[in-house]
């Protein structure tokens, strides 16, 4: 793979010249506002196949070629998309292969973006010659930082050629409808299969009850887009090897397991949206933060925020401004937990289209007078100024597991709080108790590995269960962190139960939480108690759950209740049997009142938690204090005398400590030394001042 080694961090965003080309004054004009703004790269061409290839094989670059020359002479660099996120008029109307069939099998019509079958041999081969005829063109230009392929991948396609090619891939993977049959469980309702033309993609007009195949399904859709991708990657690094690649992630995405798609680009790169002023700003600060320091582990490397947006969106129920103070703030926030850039959607307003109201830096009006554009220019002088932090890197004493084939699975399950269990929000609870503190989190997926093949996944029947993990290695590769969070992690995928165990023997902490270990790689359950293969290590076995209705409530009492209030519980409680572990606290109410709810075991040299029930935010925390009572986690907010109010955050990357307010009101902070601050460019020490949506970027003098 190409590396990704910037000298400075890239500040700009998306540039669409090719709406404006009949206003050759404004493209003049816009150089000298990206000039005014330290505006140093942007992202041109992602849907620009119109423009490029306005009838089949008719290519037309000139104006491409006059924009990249005219940024490239004055230092703006060029991250340079393909345009496959939007086909041409002229391709659907010639090739109607190439347009989605939706979940009802119907084809779709030409229109919107990301209206096109990834699968389709054509809409393959015609990507690859407009990548190709771009790479040759290009690739050797000097401007070119980036490839950024198509833009926000995502959906499906339920047409015959997904569908045949679905079935080529559970035949790869199964090797005989015997197997499938086996590890699907189709002897449940009739569903068995008896040849592989019978099956069809899950649909509400025909099977989409089966949770085995749902998961597959969605393994399978991964696989078409990291195929996809990867195929866009050769046709561009064939003429330019040296140039990396990447392509826009979301968050809180459900269509694609991250992990895999990531393997395929140099870079991981992202669009961020946050509904600042939305209610808590807070609990949006912690979810975003949560989203970076995801990204940031797909890869285990420094990311890209490809876009945000520097005032408003335009496509919420209620576009709300970014509050004075709010784009640095966002941005810095974006720096401390590893991206290498600022850029934004977009640059300028279109005149129409969907997205004219969008913001942008430049408005309909032209002016740089604005407040949006002085917000712009003042995070393109710090970033400036932050130059040398892109060498700086976020070391994690904490590892959570989060896993798409868990949440995938654990959302569709018909049991507890049917189709909404609430799994990423599970997570976010405990990364945010760890975030407020100033603890830095990584990621990793459920197999305890940051990377995945989510085409490849093993049978976990105990009739052919396949070889033990024996390698010291690979059990040991939990054992860098001091503590690991296993929430919710219904679906164990082989051997992690092993790395799990093998972790706490050699003197870690771990912290598993209600509903899980309960069903294999296939979705099928585990034959024995639960959590799979962990019961003597948590020092307990979990029997039942018991989903609790919306007004309902019960109470974690903590043994040491003089010194802790008991913490509200909701959604699910699980009702652990067997306990050998040492009570820390127990239930107050319903007929499961006075047994275990939290408790801690000793095992090998380390300690094993358990959490059987779902607690609120403060109810997390108190549990997170208990579990962290005994280790010696290095956190950010040491800079600080105790006191701070909730909302004073401080993230640290490397030897710089980002202290940010979201608390909505200003905020007096005392400082334990005397640092210098890259924002006020000044000396600050005791009693210091945090406005509304304030920063101070720190490093100690």
């Amino acid at each position: 793979m190409a590396q990704y080694q910037p000298t400075h961090f890239l500040h700009g965003g998306d540039y669409n010249p090719d709406q404006w080309l009949e206003y050759p004054e404004i493209l003049a004009e816009d150089i000298r506002l990206m000039k005014k703004a330290h505006v140093n790269a942007v992202s041109v061409g992602i849907f620009s196949w119109a423009q490029l290839e306005p009838a089949e094989g008719e290519y037309r670059f000139e104006w491409l070629d006059r924009v990249i020359d005219s940024l490239t002479d004055a230092g703006i660099g060029i991250v340079l998309a393909t345009p496959s996120g939007a086909r041409p008029a002229w391709m659907a109307q010639k090739y109607p292969e190439v347009l989605r069939c939706n979940q009802n099998f119907q084809r779709m019509h030409y229109g919107k973006r990301h209206n096109h079958c990834l699968t389709s041999p054509v809409y393959r081969e015609k990507v690859r010659q407009i990548d190709t005829a771009l790479a040759q063109r290009y690739g050797q230009h000097k401007g070119i930082l980036l490839w950024h392929i198509g833009n926000e991948f995502g959906g499906d396609c339920y047409c015959p050629l997904c569908a045949e090619a679905f079935r080529g891939w559970l035949q790869e993977k199964y090797g005989t409808l015997e197997e499938l049959n086996r590890r699907w469980w189709t002897g449940f309702w009739s569903q068995r299969y008896s040849a592989w033309s019978q099956i069809e993609p899950p649909s509400p007009m025909g099977e989409q009850s089966n949770p085995s195949m749902l998961l597959d399904w969605r393994r399978f859709e991964t696989a078409q887009c990291a195929s996809f991708v990867r195929m866009e990657k050769e046709a561009l690094q064939a003429a330019a090897p040296q140039i990396p690649v990447t392509t826009n992630l979301m968050e809180r995405f459900w269509d694609y397991d991250y992990y895999t798609l990531s393997k395929e680009i140099d870079v991981v790169s992202w669009d961020s949206y946050p509904a600042w002023g939305s209610g808590d700003d807070i609990l949006r600060a912690a979810e975003f933060a949560m989203q970076h320091d995801l990204m940031r582990s797909w890869k285990r490397q420094p990311f890209i925020l490809m876009e945000s947006t520097p005032s408003l969106v335009n496509w919420k129920a209620h576009n709300k401004l970014k509050r004075p103070g709010m784009h640095l703030l966002s941005s810095m926030q974006a720096v401390a937990h590893g991206s290498q850039s600022v850029m934004m959607f977009q640059w300028r307003k279109g005149r129409g289209g969907f997205e004219a109201f969008h913001g942008a830096v430049v408005s309909h009006d032209g002016r740089s007078d604005t407040r949006v554009f002085r917000d712009v220019e003042e995070v393109g002088g710090v970033l400036e100024r932050l130059t040398p932090v892109l060498v700086q890197n976020t070391q994690a004493n904490v590892c959570i597991l989060f896993d798409y084939d868990s949440w995938w699975a654990v959302e569709r399950v018909s049991a507890a709080q049917a189709g909404s269990m609430r799994y990423v929000d599970t997570v976010l609870q405990f990364y945010r108790s760890l975030w407020a503190r100033g603890i830095s989190v990584d990621f990793m997926d459920g197999s305890g590995r940051p990377e995945t093949d989510a085409k490849t996944a093993s049978s976990s029947d105990e009739k052919e269960k396949p070889e033990k993990i024996t390698g010291e290695a690979e059990l040991a590769v939990f054992d860098r962190y001091d503590l690991v969070i296993v929430p919710m992690l219904f679906l164990f995928k082989d051997g992690l139960d092993e790395k799990l165990r093998h972790y706490v023997e050699q003197g870690g902490t771990l912290l598993v939480t209600f509903f899980s270990g309960i069903v294999n790689e296939d979705h099928l359950t585990f034959l024995g108690d639960a959590p799979h293969g962990l019961t003597d290590v948590l020092g307990l076995r979990a029997e039942e759950i018991d989903a609790i209705y919306p007004e309902e409530s019960n109470r974690l009492i903590f043994a040491d209740s003089q010194n802790a209030e008991p913490a509200l519980l909701h959604e699910l409680c699980e009702i652990p049997r067997d306990v050998t572990a040492s009570v820390i606290g127990t239930y107050g109410e319903d007929f499961y009142q006075g047994l275990p709810c939290l408790t801690k075991n000793a095992y090998g040299k380390g300690t094993a938690w358990y959490l059987a029930a779902k607690p609120d935010q403060a109810g997390t925390d108190a549990v997170m204090a208990k579990v962290m009572e005994s280790l010696e986690l290095p956190s950010a907010m040491d800079i600080l005398e105790p006191g701070t109010e909730p909302g004073v955050v401080a993230t640290r990357r490397g030897d710089y400590v980002f202290l940010q307010n979201y608390s909505g009101k200003e905020q007096t902070v005392t400082l334990r030394g005397v640092y210098y601050d890259s924002i006020r460019q000044q000396e600050v020490s005791a009693v210091t001042t945090l406005p509304v949506n304030g920063i101070m970027i720190l490093t100690e003098k």
